[in-house]
């Protein structure tokens, strides 16, 4: 993806000079890759939408206060930093476009192994999520790492998508579209997973809208970076690859196929209203 430094909403925290909330909570049973990956097959890219895993978020933390960044020259990862708020802007300014006054900005959050939100305490285990309590996506940079080695999703605009399917999850918070999920959860339990589902395949479509958005940015193999990306990150291959079986009503983000063709269905459009999941008998 082309992109340029410099051009900053001012929409970004860096707290990576800060030190992590005290007793902060890990993967249970201090696992190793394979416990990560059961875990993150239901929180990955989860959005923070009040799916969490208690052991992952303590309900009691207060919001982030202070932060400190790291100087720009002792930085190892300056140009990943500069380029996920490239991204992050360029999102936000796809979705400012689509609805004028409608929309409000919300701010991108750098951290280094834990954080404390507004919707609770969180490791850098749970993956790249999204708090509507405070509005902020927030993000450990070392998931481009993990991304690339561990999940088999290298590239730049594969980290692309990340960041703007969470910025797909700050869309519903304003649409009123998480709030209407949590109400219709909370009155049909048995609906709480294919309900999550379709919200997860909507913010992978609004990821797919922003692409088409900047058609004339992206290079050769830009797409299928994104498409491995979606792809990867789908419940049946994290559950098959951290425990060897799937189990598909367990499934709170979609399959990699379903995240691939939300995702492609978005970029095709370039439309939200091609994202309403929620409007369709089979997702």
């Amino acid at each position: 993806m082309r992109w340029q430094r410099g051009r900053s909403s001012g929409n970004t925290i860096d707290a990576r000079g800060s030190r992590g909330p005290a007793g902060r909570a890990a993967i249970p049973g201090g696992l190793g890759l394979v416990g990560v990956l059961v875990f993150v097959a239901f929180q990955l890219l989860s959005g923070g939408s009040g799916y969490a895993v208690p052991s992952a978020f303590d309900d009691g933390a207060q919001a982030p206060g202070g932060a400190q960044g790291i100087p720009a020259e002792q930085d190892p990862d300056r140009e990943l930093r500069d380029f996920s708020e490239y991204v992050f802007d360029s999102a936000q300014s796809t979705w400012t476009r689509t609805f004028g006054g409608g929309y409000r900005d919300a701010k991108l959050y750098l951290y280094r192994d834990a954080v404390s939100t507004a919707c609770g305490n969180a490791s850098s285990a749970v993956g790249p999520f999204y708090c509507p309590g405070d509005q902020r996506v927030y993000l450990d940079l070392s998931f481009y790492r993990d991304m690339k080695q561990e999940l088999g999703a290298p590239g730049d605009f594969a980290w692309a998508y990340v960041i703007a399917h969470e910025v797909g999850h700050h869309v519903q918070t304003l649409r009123g579209t998480s709030e209407e999920v949590r109400r219709l959860q909370r009155e049909n339990p048995d609906e709480a997973n294919p309900l999550s589902v379709r919200l997860e395949l909507q913010a992978d479509c609004y990821a797919g809208v922003w692409a088409h958005a900047v058609f004339d940015q992206l290079e050769q193999g830009d797409v299928d970076e994104a498409i491995r990306a979606s792809e990867a990150v789908g419940d049946d291959r994290l559950q098959s690859r951290a425990r060897g079986d799937v189990d598909p009503d367990s499934f709170t983000h979609g399959s990699s196929a379903q995240r691939a063709k939300w995702f492609r269905k978005g970029q095709a459009a370039g439309e939200p209203a091609s994202c309403d999941t929620f409007a369709v008998d089979e997702v």
